[in-house]
C-alpha cells in the first residue's frame, strides 16, 4: 500500500513538474510569443504585453528540477519499488518496521504539500536554480525568490531528507535481517542489490545535504556567514565576513552526485529483472552486475568536485576529480555490456516494460558518452552550465530512471492491482516518448557545444545564439508533444485499474519469489508458511529443463534433469533442509495435537 502511495504521489508530481517544463520551453523556443493565454494559470507572472516575468522563469527552472530529481525519480522510484518489492522478492511478511515505512511516506507527503504551497506564494517560489547555490538564496532582499519561496523549499526538502533517511534504514535493515529460508546474498534478485545499495548511499550522503540546508537556514535566518562575504548589494556592503560559497557547492555535490546513482541504480536493477524475464535467458555476469553495483556505489562519493571544474578549484585538486571520474565509466559499462550480452540472441518478448528497459539501456549508452567530455577537466571549462550539460544529465539521469520507472510499472502491475495494462497503449507510449526524448535532448548538444548557456531567459539580443532560433523551436514543439503523449500512459494507468484485463498469478513466467503470492497478497503477503528458496532467480531456459524458467522455490532435487554438476553436489544438502523442516513440522503438529 504504501508503494502504491509513493506511486500515485509521483505520478501527480511528475505531471506538474512536467507542466512546468512546457512553460519555460514556451518562453525559450517562442521568446517573443505573447502568452497572455496562460494568465488565468499564471496570473501576475503574465505582464500587460503578455511576457513571462524574468524571476519566475528562473523560479520555473528551480521547481522542475527539484520535483524531477527528488519528488518523482527519488521518491517516485525508490519508493515505489523498494517498499513494494522488498518484501516480496525477499520472502519477508512486511518491511523490518511498518512505523517507519508509514512515516517515511507521509513525511515526503508534507515535503510534498509544502513546495506544493510555495508554487502560490505572491512572491514566487524558490528561484535560485535547484541547487540554490548562496549568496543568490542565502540573501531574502537578492531576488523576490529568494524570500519566502527559499525558505519553505529549505522546510520541504528538510522533510523529504528525513522521509529518505526513515525509508533507507528500513530498505537496509529488512534486506539484511527478513530474507527468508535459503535466500542468501547470492540468491537476491538484481532489483534488490540496487534497492539496497540505493538506500545505503542515501543513508550516507542525504545527512549532508540536510547540514548544507542547515548552515544555509542560519545564513537567511539568525545572521552567520558561513556562505557569505564581502557581498554588495544595490552598492551597499553587507556586514557578513569570512563565509564561502564554494563551501556549499562542497557539500551540495557530496549529495548531488550520490543523487544521480540513487535515481539511477534502482532503474538499472528492474531493467536487469525485466531483460532477463522477457530475454528468456539468465542475466549475463550476475557476479559481475553485482561487484559493478559496489563499484558505482564506492565511487559516487568520490567524483563530486567534477561539478566544481570552473569554481577555481585547484588544478592538481581538478585532475584527480578527472580520474575518479572517468574510471566510474568502467562499472557503467559493465552493466551495459552485460545488458547487451542478456539480450544478444535471446527468445526476446518485447512487452511494453521490455521496451523501456531497452530504451533505458540506449539513453544510458548515448548520455552516459558525453559524461566522458564533461568529466574532461579541459573540456568543461566550455561546456559548463551551457545546453551540453542539460542533455547530458536529462538523457543519462533523467530519461534513463524515467523509462526504468516506467519499466517497473509495467512489469509489476499485474501483481500491484491484479489487472493487465493494455498492451498497444504501452506500445504507442513507448515509441511516442523514445522518439520525443531523443528529440528534444538530441539538439541540444548541438547548441551546448556552440556555448548556449543554460538558465537564461532570452538569448534573442546576442547575435552567437540568435542563429539558434529554429532549434530551440523544434525542441519546444519535441518537449510539448512527449509530455502531451504521458496522458496516454495516464489514462492507461488509471483505466487498467479498474477496467484492465484480469491478470494470471504469473502473467510473464517468471523465477521471483512475487510470483509465488496469491494474485492480492494479504497482509503478510503470504497466506501460509513463507516458501523457501534453493535456487538463484535467473533460471531461464535451462538445458533438459521441461519449461523455460524455474522458479525460486522449486528444489533443485525436483530437477534432476536440467541439475549443473555444482548443483547436483548441492542436492544432499538441500535433502538434509528439507527433512529438518519436516522433523520441525511434525513436532509442532505433536504440540499443538
Amino acid at each position: 500500500m504504501i508503494g502504491k502511495q509513493f506511486l500515485v504521489t509521483g505520478i501527480f508530481w511528475a505531471l506538474i513538474g512536467g507542466f512546468l517544463s512546457v512553460l519555460f520551453r514556451l518562453q525559450l523556443g517562442f521568446p517573443e510569443m505573447d502568452m497572455s493565454f496562460l494568465k488565468p494559470i499564471l496570473g501576475g507572472w503574465i505582464d500587460d504585453t503578455g511576457a513571462l516575468n524574468p524571476e519566475f522563469y528562473l523560479a520555473l527552472v528551480t521547481m522542475h528540477g527539484t520535483i524531477m530529481v527528488f519528488f518523482v525519480l527519488t521518491a517516485g522510484l525508490s519508493g515505489t519499488f523498494s517498499n513494494f518489492l522488498i518484501p516480496l522478492q525477499i520472502g519477508a511478511r512486511d518491511m523490518a518496521s511498518g512505523f517507519m515505512n508509514m512515516l517515511s511516506y507521509w513525511f515526503f507527503f508534507i515535503s510534498g504539500v509544502i513546495m506544493f504551497i510555495s508554487l502560490f506564494l505572491e512572491t514566487g517560489p524558490a528561484a535560485g536554480g535547484w541547487v540554490v547555490y548562496p549568496p543568490l538564496s542565502a540573501l531574502e532582499q537578492a531576488i523576490p525568490g529568494s524570500g519566502m519561496g527559499m525558505t519553505l523549499w529549505l522546510i520541504a526538502m528538510t522533510f523529504f531528507i528525513a522521509s529518505s533517511l526513515l525509508g533507507g534504514i528500513n530498505y537496509i535493515t529488512t534486506v539484511i535481517n527478513l530474507r527468508t529460508k535459503g535466500m542468501s546474498f547470492s540468491k537476491l534478485p538484481l532489483t534488490i542489490w540496487s534497492f539496497f545499495l540505493t538506500a545505503v548511499i542515501g543513508l550516507l550522503s542525504f545527512p549532508v545535504l540536510f547540514a548544507a540546508a542547515l548552515l544555509l537556514v542560519f545564513d537567511r535566518s539568525f545572521g552567520t556567514s558561513f556562505y557569505l562575504s564581502d557581498i554588495y548589494i544595490g552598492g551597499e556592503a553587507l556586514s557578513n565576513t569570512g563565509g564561502s560559497a564554494v563551501l556549499y557547492q562542497h557539500l551540495f555535490w557530496f549529495l548531488g552526485h550520490p543523487e544521480v546513482y540513487i535515481v539511477l541504480l534502482p532503474a538499472l536493477g528492474i531493467t536487469s529483472e525485466v531483460i532477463a524475464t522477457n530475454s528468456r535467458k539468465p542475466i549475463f555476469g550476475y557476479k559481475a552486475m553485482i561487484i559493478s553495483m559496489l563499484g558505482i556505489t564506492i565511487l559516487s562519493f568520490v567524483v563530486w568536485a567534477h561539478h566544481m571544474f570552473v569554481s577555481g578549484l585547484n588544478p592538481f585538486l581538478g585532475s584527480i576529480f578527472m580520474f575518479l571520474t572517468l574510471i566510474i565509466a568502467i562499472p557503467s559499462a559493465v552493466k551495459v555490456f552485460n545488458y547487451l550480452t542478456t539480450l544478444w540472441r535471446g527468445n526476446l518478448i518485447f512487452t511494453p516494460a521490455m521496451l523501456f528497459s531497452i530504451g533505458l539501456v540506449s539513453f544510458f549508452i548515448s548520455g552516459g558518452l558525453t559524461g566522458i567530455f564533461l568529466g574532461n577537466s579541459a573540456i568543461d571549462i566550455q561546456l559548463h552550465d551551457t545546453y551540453f550539460v542539460v542533455a547530458h544529465f536529462h538523457l543519462v539521469m533523467g530519461s534513463a530512471s524515467f523509462f526504468g520507472l516506467m519499466a517497473g510499472v509495467y512489469h509489476w502491475f499485474p501483481k500491484m492491482f491484479g489487472r493487465m495494462m493494455d498492451a498497444k497503449l504501452g506500445y504507442i507510449h513507448f515509441w511516442l516518448t523514445f522518439i520525443g526524448v531523443y528529440l528534444v535532448f538530441f539538439p541540444m548538444h548541438y547548441i551546448g557545444i556552440a556555448g548556449f548557456p543554460r538558465r537564461y531567459y532570452t538569448w534573442t539580443n546576442f547575435e552567437f545564439s540568435s542563429m539558434y532560433t529554429d532549434l530551440n523551436m523544434f525542441i519546444s514543439i519535441a518537449a510539448i508533444l512527449t509530455f502531451v503523449a504521458q496522458f496516454i500512459f495516464l489514462f492507461n494507468f488509471f483505466y487498467s485499474m479498474y477496467r484492465g484485463r484480469k491478470a494470471s498469478l504469473n502473467p510473464w513466467r517468471s523465477n521471483t519469489l512475487e510470483w509465488t503470492t496469491p494474485l492480492h497478497p494479504g497482509h503478510g503477503n503470504w497466506p501460509g508458511e513463507i516458501p523457501s528458496v534453493y535456487r538463484w532467480p535467473y533460471d531461464y531456459s535451462k538445458p533438459g529443463a521441461k519449461e523455460d524458467f524455474i522458479m525460486q522455490t522449486v528444489p533443485l532435487s525436483a530437477t534432476p534433469e536440467s541439475n549443473l554438476p555444482h548443483e547436483q553436489e548441492l542436492v544432499k544438502l538441500e535433502k538434509e533442509i528439507i527433512s529438518e523442516e519436516e522433523e520441525v513440522l511434525i513436532a509442532n503438529e505433536s504440540r499443538e495435537s
